[in-house]
C-alpha cells in the first residue's frame, strides 16, 4: 500500500459540535435585535441626512450598497436565530419502522448503498475510501453494498473494486457529470438508502448508527452529515516561530502576546477552508423549519424520495412545455388532440433524472425535494461529524472549487428560482434567499472595498460630513452588531468566514457574470493533488486593494497633515480605519497564494517500504 501525505494525520479526531446554550441563544437574540433596530435606524439616517448632494455619483452607489447589505444582514440573522436540533432517534431495525406504512415485506432489513463518485482520483486513494465504506457497522442485520461509480472508465480502478470486493459501475458517457454518474447508479442498485461519498471521503463506522434514525420520520428525504477537512494545517504557536527567529527573546515576546490574546498558531488552515462555521452554525441552525440542503459527499438520501420527486418534476416539466404551445390553439378538440400529441412526444424526448444534470446538483436536487408541494419532504443537519475527507492543497484548486459553488448557485437563483414558484414554506423560501443573497454580495462589497479608496485619493467624501451625527449613529449599530455575532457565533472562528466574504469578490463576480452572459458553469473536478506553480496572478484584485488603499492613506495623510487641510481629521480617521479593515481582509487570500507545505505535493504516493 503507497503512503500519502495525509497518513500523518490518521489519528486525527474531529471536534465535537459546538454545545447549544438557550441562555447564551437568548442573549444573542436579544442583542441582534438591538442591532437591527440601530441599524434600521442608521440606513434611515443615511437615505434622508446624510448624503453628499455635490457628490451624488458616489453617494448613492454607497448608501444603495449599505441598503442591500443591511437586507443580508436581516436575512442571516433569520437564519442564525435559533438552534433547534432534530433529536436522533434509535437505529430502525428494519424498513418498515422507516415507512408510513407498510406491509409483510416491511420487516426485511434496511438496504443501503454506498456510492463512491470518482472520475481521475488515484486509485489507491479510493481503495482507502472503500475499506471505510465497508468498515460501517450496525446494531441490527442490514444489506450494505458499496459501489464504485467510475466515470474515467479505468481498468485500474476497476481492478482496486475487485480486489476490495465492492461493485465496479460505470457508463459510456459522462453526460450530467456527477449527477449522471448517480443517475446511472441508481438504475443498476435497488437500496432503500444511498451514502453519497466522494473519492476521498472517508465514512466513519458510526455513520448508519447515528443517521438513520432520523428516517424513522416518513417525510426526512435526507440527512446531510457535516464535512471535516483532517488534514488542515494546524499552523505553528506564535512562541515556536518567533523562537525560530529570535531565540529566546522571541519566545518569551511570544507568550506573552498569547497571555492578552489567547493562542496564536501561524500558518494554520491558509486557505480559511474549515467548513465548521458553515455547519456547525449556518446549516444547523436550519434544521428547525427543515432548510438546510444537501452538500453531496456525507449525505445520506431516502431513494423513494428522490424518485418520487424526479417524477413529479418530469411531469411539471412535460405540462409546461405543452403548454406553451398549445395556449394559442382556440379550437378545443384541436387543442385536446395536440395536447396528447405533444405530451407523449415530450415524454419520450424527457429525460428522467433523479439529481438534476447541474454543476451543484447537491444543491438543486434539495431544492426540487423541498419543493415538493405533494409530500413537502423535510431534511436533516446532523450535527456530529461522520466522515473525514481533503482539503484543497493550492489556492488555484480553491478558487476552482468555490466558482463551482457560487456560479451553480447563481446559476440556480437567476435562471430557476424556487422562491417563485413550487412548494416551499416560507421560513424555507427565506433560508435559500439567505444562500442566493450572500453571492450577490460581491456587487456591494466592490462598492465597500473601492470607497475608502476614492476617498483617500480625491478628499470627496460620500456623506456631507463625518460628524457627530455619523458616529452618533454608525458606532452602536457597528459595535452592537459585532457584539451580537460574537456572542451568536460562540466557539467558532468568526473572523476568517467575514474576511473570505469579502476577499473573494472577483470569483463570486465572474460567476455572476458568467451566469448573466448566459454561459455554462462548467464542471470541474477538484484537483486532489496540490498544483505546483506560482499563484500570485490569482490574487491581483486583492493586491490591488491592498496597495491602492496603502497608497491612498499615505496621500491623504500628506494632504491632511503636510498641506494643511486638518479640516479633513475626522473623513481621514474614518476612512483610514476602513480601509485598515479591508487590507486585512484580503491578506489571508494573498498569504494563501505564497504558501507552501513543509512536507512537499498534496498528495504524493509512495514506494511502500
Amino acid at each position: 500500500m503507497p503512503s500519502f501525505y495525509f497518513d500523518r494525520f490518521e489519528d486525527r479526531r474531529p471536534p465535537p459540535p459546538v454545545a447549544h446554550s438557550p441562555a447564551r441563544e437568548l442573549l444573542w437574540q436579544f442583542l441582534v435585535i438591538v442591532a437591527l433596530v440601530l441599524g434600521a435606524n442608521y440606513i434611515r439616517w443615511r437615505w434622508t441626512a446624510s448624503l453628499n448632494l455635490d457628490a451624488l455619483w458616489f453617494a448613492i452607489p454607497l448608501v444603495v450598497a449599505e441598503t442591500l447589505a443591511y437586507v443580508g444582514l436581516l436575512l442571516f440573522t433569520f437564519n442564525l436565530w435559533k438552534t433547534r436540533d432534530v433529536p436522533m432517534r434509535p437505529p430502525p431495525r428494519t424498513i418498515g419502522e422507516c415507512l408510513a406504512e407498510a406491509g409483510e415485506w416491511g420487516q426485511r432489513p434496511i438496504a443501503v448503498d454506498v456510492f463512491i463518485a470518482t472520475y481521475n482520483e488515484d486509485e489507491e486513494l479510493v481503495r482507502l475510501s472503500i475499506r471505510d465504506a465497508r468498515a460501517v457497522t450496525y446494531p441490527h442485520p442490514i444489506d450494505l453494498r458499496v459501489h464504485v461509480l467510475d466515470d474515467g472508465r479505468r481498468p485500474a480502478m476497476q481492478q482496486v473494486a475487485h480486489e476490495e470486493g465492492v461493485h465496479y459501475l460505470s457508463r459510456s458517457n459522462n453526460i450530467g457529470f456527477k449527477a449522471g454518474n448517480l443517475r446511472n447508479a441508481m438504475e443498476q442498485t435497488s437500496g432503500d438508502f444511498i451514502v453519497i461519498v466522494d473519492a476521498d471521503n472517508r465514512l466513519f463506522p458510526t455513520i448508519l448508527r447515528n443517521t438513520l434514525g432520523y428516517f424513522r420520520d416518513p417525510d426526512v428525504a435526507w440527512v446531510q452529515t457535516p464535512q471535516w477537512f483532517y488534514d488542515l494545517p494546524e499552523g505553528t504557536p506564535l512562541p515556536e516561530w518567533l523562537g525560530r527567529r529570535l531565540g529566546g527573546a522571541g519566545r518569551a515576546l511570544g507568550r506573552g502576546v498569547e497571555r492578552l490574546v489567547g493562542r496564536i498558531r501561524l500558518g494554520r488552515d491558509p486557505f480559511v477552508n474549515d467548513p465548521q462555521m458553515f455547519y456547525d452554525v449556518i446549516m444547523r441552525r436550519r434544521n428547525w423549519c427543515h432548510a438546510s440542503f444537501c452538500c453531496g459527499a456525507g449525505s445520506i438520501h431516502r431513494r423513494e424520495a428522490v424518485m418520487q420527486a424526479a417524477l413529479r418534476s418530469f411531469a411539471l416539466t412535460v405540462d409546461k412545455e405543452v403548454t406553451r404551445f398549445t395556449d394559442e390553439v382556440k379550437d378545443q378538440e384541436l387543442r385536446t388532440d395536440l395536447d396528447e400529441a405533444m405530451r407523449t412526444q415530450f415524454a419520450l424526448e424527457q429525460e428522467l433524472t433523479p439529481y438534476k444534470f447541474h454543476v451543484s446538483e447537491d444543491i438543486y436536487t434539495s431544492i426540487v425535494l423541498h419543493n415538493d408541494p405533494g409530500r413537502r419532504w423535510k431534511s436533516v443537519l446532523h450535527s456530529r461529524i461522520e466522515s473525514k475527507m481533503l482539503s484543497p492543497q493550492d489556492l488555484l484548486t480553491w478558487m476552482i472549487q468555490r466558482f463551482k459553488y457560487a456560479g451553480g448557485t447563481l446559476d440556480i437563483a437567476l435562471r430557476d428560482n424556487p422562491l417563485l414558484r413550487g412548494g416551499m414554506r416560507l421560513p424555507q423560501r427565506l433560508m435559500y434567499l439567505s444562500t442566493f443573497w450572500s453571492y450577490l454580495g460581491c456587487l456591494w462589497n466592490i462598492v465597500f472595498l473601492a470607497a475608502p479608496i476614492v476617498y483617500l485619493f480625491t478628499g470627496i467624501a460620500p456623506l456631507s460630513a463625518y460628524s457627530g451625527a455619523f458616529y452618533l449613529h454608525a458606532l452602536p449599530f457597528i459595535l452592537m452588531t459585532e457584539l451580537a455575532f460574537m456572542v451568536g457565533t460562540w466557539g467558532v472562528r468568526s473572523w476568517d468566514g467575514k474576511a473570505s466574504y469579502l476577499s473573494f469578490f472577483p470569483v463570486n463576480f465572474r460567476a455572476l457574470w458568467t451566469v448573466l452572459r448566459g454561459e455554462k458553469i462548467k464542471f470541474h473536478v477538484t484537483p486532489k493533488d496540490r498544483q505546483e506553480g506560482s499563484f500570485l496572478h490569482l490574487v491581483v484584485p486583492q493586491l490591488a486593494v491592498i496597495v491602492l488603499t496603502l497608497a491612498g492613506l499615505a496621500y491623504a495623510a500628506w494632504r491632511v497633515f503636510a498641506q494643511g487641510h486638518e479640516q479633513e481629521l475626522p473623513n481621514l480617521v474614518v476612512n483610514v480605519a476602513w480601509g485598515l479593515n479591508n487590507v486585512f481582509a484580503m491578506l489571508p487570500l494573498v498569504r494563501a497564494a505564497l504558501w507552501q507545505p513543509d512536507d512537499g505535493p498534496a498528495i504524493e504516493p509512495a514506494v511502500a517500504a
